[in-house]
């Protein structure tokens, strides 16, 4: 971790390591979910990275509004991915222990984000 990485871009980088070390077990998540949820999974966690990323790019002077709209993407995204793996519980593809460690993950990243795009509308 560098030593000016937001908390929040660090945390969504180990979001995404944890959902591709997840969904790449193929006794947990069988080849018929491959190529439909397990491709969301991966691909949702890293957009969430790739807009926080982003985000932080955005001059917060001259372009507040796009950063503000990066980051309310990237929490969308996180949404998105909860339903997933909500989902993945409900076809009994993850315990009970397994859904609570992964969406209190995502929860973390999504209000570290909406706290980010509070203060940065003030």
């Amino acid at each position: 971790m560098a030593d000016n990485d937001l908390k929040v871009i660090v945390k969504a980088k180990e979001l995404a390591v944890h959902s591709f070390k997840l969904t790449s077990n193929c006794n947990r998540y069988p080849k018929k979910y491959r190529h439909s949820l397990v491709d969301r999974i991966q691909v949702k966690s890293l957009d969430i990275y790739d807009t926080l990323f982003e985000a932080n790019r955005i001059n917060n002077i001259t372009h507040k509004w796009e950063r503000c709209e990066a980051i309310t993407r990237a929490i969308t995204f996180c949404d998105q991915l909860m339903f997933y793996i909500e989902l993945s519980m409900s076809l009994g593809l993850l315990s009970d222990q397994s859904t609570a460690y992964w969406s209190k993950m995502v929860s973390d990243v999504k209000f570290m984000s909406i706290a980010w795009r509070t203060k940065e509308r003030k």
